[in-house]
């Protein structure tokens, strides 16, 4: 480690984790340089640097992974020191080895370090070295299948493949059984090398339901070394975290000594200098819990602020003081845990549709008022969310004095969030954080697959009625009732003939007329106007149709509200009760609303909504013809359809689309070729995650439009198939 002062800091990464260096940096005195691609032109971590120099292109792999690019921005700056944040750069020794050889101060381990743990295959031998526990694992060595089936005798079934240079989840397959090893193998391979530049894999025992827990390890060059505690991280998809929190519900001092003694004995071990964290996988289904060393991430993790809170450091600044080569400036005894903090990753992805990314741009982000929530943020209002990087927009991270208050704290702060542009896990993570297995801390590693997202309105047998019902009486109904009357308000009020209804046509559409008569009309005893008009939303996939009558001046209600501000000396009559029918996915409902309007800005109202007997206040937000509603309810988005547009959309493309943006990693099948339900046609990969297009049903391919490395658009036809008769089977189960 270097011993000269940091002056000049130039940051070799982006999103949030550069805005957070950047922030310690500032704080320190450092001059901040960054370093973007064009997509980040105006990305927040840009705009809060001293400077920022542009890296030629647009990929990952063209940009921030070219270390020659950055080391010159370096140079041409004057920096003086690197810090590489997580992911792209961060792990390469030899990158690592080309800063020091820069004379530069490189914030991070010595490259031996990073080697050694970098390679997870060597990595496993030097824990089991120093005496750290290990699962049963195995190299997948050449490209025979056979071979890999071979080595993989002493690892049981079901395994887990696994990049040797991996990290984030990326370069990993589950494999059940025998016959899926080589398709798994191949998969991993090919990520691992498009993620990290090396395709070697190996194959470990998985724990089904296991908890990840990880330990924080800080050393300096003068042998000093100390644990910050331990982080859970169970909560994972596609072995990406979600979740994160410390200390972990599953580990009792006993535990805790054990783990924190084995990963800083694996620390001393690789002569380690810096922030570090040692993972683990724990299972606790027995009656003593056992663990066993999964690899060690060189560098800062994602998940580092649940630490910073229950410990009150600051993690970037201990890793600038080491870098330029300060004594640790505290013992062991002197580092206290209090309270407790809970992290979410929100994400640009889609739950429900199979955690496919969403990109675009980011029209509005506001984060509520809840005290006691950090937002490490990457995006702003106008943000570009691009295919290229990770899917990551924010962290949000809650600490309270109790693991109950954090959570709830985290969960209120998820609903007053406000994200509008592109979708994201957010609701996901509500769900997660107000589940009974979270609030009980039953946090395993299964925990998504025993929760999975699920969309709102599904169709099957497994989601009775029932629960969709629920579903749209709490929130959408008096979202889309909010949005309905806020819009019927803003053509009233930008109408030329303030004397013709809202929504009034000279033609025939879509109006639905509520008929007299009915139990809701004689539940009311009182008359109401006939002049209805009806809006069409789609959301969620789904059209809600939404017909509304403004109540008359006779109506008992409507006398009382009169009434009423009569007593208050108010000179304005109410005029906001209406009648609302909704009919959607669900069925169909009619309620009096009452809609009171708070303030109304360009762009936005805010309003109150008695839905029925119950009061919500609503922030409803216009972008052209989709609508948006925040809520303590949530979120909703409804895209108005046109009156007379096509009630049913038709698309015939002639064979799978892409599902979204990316780059084609591989393509299967050739034309001529006969494919079956399920069969992986081509493999996209957009935010550093694979995506596999399959066919629907038995096929013959006609024609394949792309080839491997060929970048796609979103809805992009790939490959055109014609469908296939399967012949019946002459001898059914039910014959033989």
């Amino acid at each position: 480690m270097s011993s000269a002062p940091i002056r000049t800091l130039l940051i070799a990464n982006r999103g949030e984790i550069a805005r957070r260096i950047i922030r310690t940096a500032h704080e320190m005195g450092i001059r901040t340089v960054a370093v973007f691609a064009e997509p980040d032109r105006l990305s927040p971590h840009v705009l809060e640097a001293d400077v920022s120099i542009p890296l030629k292109g647009e990929t990952a792999l063209e940009t921030y992974l070219d270390r020659e690019e950055i080391l010159r921005a370096a140079e041409w700056q004057g920096a003086d020191a690197i810090h590489p944040g997580y992911g792209f750069l961060s792990e390469r020794a030899s990158f690592a080895r080309a800063v020091q050889a820069a004379g530069l101060t490189w914030v991070g381990p010595p490259p031996d370090a990073i080697t050694t743990m970098g390679d997870k295959v060597l990595a496993k031998q030097t824990a089991a070295d120093a005496a750290v526990p290990t699962l049963p694992w195995a190299l997948l060595a050449g490209d025979d299948p056979a071979a890999w089936t071979a080595q993989v005798a002493a690892v049981p079934f079901p395994l887990i493949v696994k990049a040797a240079a991996g990290g984030g989840g990326r370069g990993m397959r589950l494999v059940h059984e025998p016959d899926a090893l080589a398709e798994a193998v191949l998969a991993a391979q090919r990520e691992a090398a498009s993620s990290f530049g090396n395709a070697t894999v190996y194959a470990e025992t998985w724990v089904p339901a296991g908890r990840h827990i990880e330990i924080q390890v800080l050393a300096d060059a003068h042998g000093n070394i100390v644990h910050l505690g331990e982080r859970e991280c169970s909560i994972q998809r596609r072995h990406q975290k979600l979740v994160e929190e410390a200390p972990s519900t599953a580990v009792d001092p006993t535990l805790r000594h054990q783990m924190t003694e084995a990963a800083m004995g694996l620390a001393r071990a690789i002569g380690y200098e810096g922030l570090g964290t040692v993972e683990f996988l724990v299972d606790d289904s027995g009656d003593s819990p056992a663990f066993w060393f999964l690899e060690m991430n060189t560098r800062l993790q994602v998940e580092h602020p649940v630490t910073e809170a229950i410990t009150g450091l600051d993690l970037v600044r201990l890793q600038l003081q080491v870098a330029q080569g300060e004594p640790l400036p505290m013992t062991q005894s002197d580092i206290h845990f209090r309270g407790h903090a809970v992290e979410v990753r929100v994400c640009a992805e889609d739950p429900a549709a199979g955690w496919l990314p969403s990109t675009g741009r980011i029209t509005r982000w506001e984060p509520g008022p809840t005290p006691g929530v950090r937002y490490d943020a990457g995006v702003l209002s106008g943000s570009w969310v691009s295919p290229h990087y990770d899917s990551l927009l924010a962290k949000a991270i809650a600490f309270a004095d109790t693991r109950i208050e954090a959570s709830a704290r985290l969960a209120r702060a998820l609903r007053e969030l406000t994200i509008h542009g592109v979708t994201t896990n957010r609701e996901y993570l509500y769900d997660v954080l107000t589940s009974d297995d979270f609030r009980d801390g039953l946090t395993r590693t299964d925990f998504v697959d025993r929760h999975p997202p699920l969309p709102d309105w599904p169709e099957g047998e497994d989601q009775p009625m029932e629960r969709q019902w629920q579903r749209f009486n709490a929130v959408t109904g008096p979202h889309l009732a909010a949005v309905a009357l806020v819009a019927q308000r803003r053509r009233r009020a930008a109408s030329p003939w303030p004397f013709v209804p809202s929504g009034w046509r000279n033609v025939g559409g879509r109006t639905t007329e509520l008929q007299p008569g009915s139990a809701f009309w004689q539940l009311l005893d009182a008359p109401v106007g006939f002049a209805s008009q009806s809006i069409t939303y789609r959301s969620q996939g789904r059209d809600w149709h939404v017909s509304y009558t403004h109540v008359s001046r006779d109506h008992p209600l409507e006398r009382a509200r009169r009434l009423e501000a009569v007593r208050r000396g108010d000179p304005a009559v109410a005029d906001a009760i209406y009648s609302v029918a909704i009919s959607g996915p669900t069925g169909s409902t009619t309620t009096l609303v009452e809609l009171v309007p708070v303030e109304e800005a360009d762009g936005s109202a805010t309003v109150v909504v008695h839905f029925g007997r119950r009061g919500h206040r609503c922030t409803v937000h216009w972008e052209g013809t989709t609508w948006y509603v925040n809520s303590p309810l949530g979120q909703s988005r409804f895209d108005e359809v046109p009156p007379f547009s096509s009630a049913e959309r038709v698309e015939s493309s002639g064979g799978p689309v892409a599902p979204v943006p990316g780059r084609v990693v591989a393509v299967n099948v050739a034309a001529g070729d006969q494919v079956e339900a399920g069969d992986t046609l081509v493999v996209l990969e957009a935010m550093k995650v694979e995506h596999r297009v399959t066919t629907p049903g038995p096929a013959t391919v006609l024609e394949v439009l792309v080839a491997s490395g060929d970048t796609v658009d979103a809805h992009q036809l790939l490959v055109r198939l014609e469908s296939r008769e399967v012949p019946a089977d002459p001898h059914p189960e039910s014959d033989r």
